[in-house]
């Protein structure tokens, strides 16, 4: 994609930088969950055959585009988790402290993308509608179950989908990102059972040499198989364009 500006890496790494109250964060943070290969596919305007998608394009503009779609969708769980009843009347102190902290984060992170988008010369991906009817926000195992997933599923796209990705310098910055996604993911695993911030669900302990105990990857198709679930019609998003 050739006709792309690259923006600058230092200028747009600093938002990542901000300060956000990261020092609680990393006292329940326990250990973090390696990420091996990185980045999204990329997600366009277009609706596919069925006009009723958002198809998944491809090239660098695509993958800043899917990596937006994705972090928007934790950044409104992660806000509507900080009004709902489990963190106003039942959450302890420490564990309202976790959520204000990765609610600041997932909208540092939607926030980095649309402007990384812009930098581009391209046009961010629409804000999406989320659909959490699912979810109990007013129960605690409900919330944590629902965090856990989207974070786990996080990772698994950033390791699945680096092969769409052109530009390393893109790649450098996904980098930032989802070592702080894998933290995540290994702070809710330990809310839910203290002391079990992975699993083999996650990671793939059976292998041995160079590529032991590397982190389970999901296709973009299989990301948002479970994505589309928690968007509304109008909103949800397809892989058609990679294959």
């Amino acid at each position: 994609m050739s006709n792309i500006i690259k923006p600058d890496d230092n200028t747009l790494s600093k938002p990542l930088y901000a300060p956000i109250k990261r020092r609680s964060f990393f006292i329940y943070a326990g250990a973090t969950a390696g990420v091996t290969a990185l980045a999204l596919a990329g997600c366009s305007d277009d609706s596919d055959d069925n006009s009723s998608f958002i198809d998944v394009g491809a090239n660098d503009v695509g993958v800043l585009n899917y990596a937006y779609a994705l972090e928007q969708l934790e950044a409104a769980f992660y806000a509507q988790v900080i009004a709902g009843g489990y963190y106003l009347n039942t959450a302890s102190a420490a564990e309202k402290q976790v959520f204000q902290d990765l609610a600041l984060h997932e909208k540092i992170h939607v926030d980095f993308f649309r402007q990384a988008i812009s930098a581009a010369n391209a046009t961010p991906l629409k804000n999406l509608t989320p659909d959490f009817s699912a979810i109990n926000f007013g129960e605690r195992t409900s919330v944590l179950n629902a965090a856990k997933a989207f974070e786990d599923l996080g990772v698994a796209a950033y390791n699945g989908a680096g092969q769409y990705i052109q530009d390393a310098s893109y790649l450098t910055i996904a980098g930032k990102i989802v070592s702080v996604e894998a933290r995540h993911a290994a702070l809710i695993r330990d809310l839910i059972t203290f002391n079990s911030f992975v699993g083999d669900d996650v990671v793939d302990f059976s292998t041995t040499g160079a590529s032991a105990r590397q982190e389970k990857s999901k296709s973009p198709s299989q990301v948002l198989e479970t994505a589309n679930m928690y968007l509304a019609d109008g909103s949800k998003l397809s892989a058609n364009s990679l294959r």
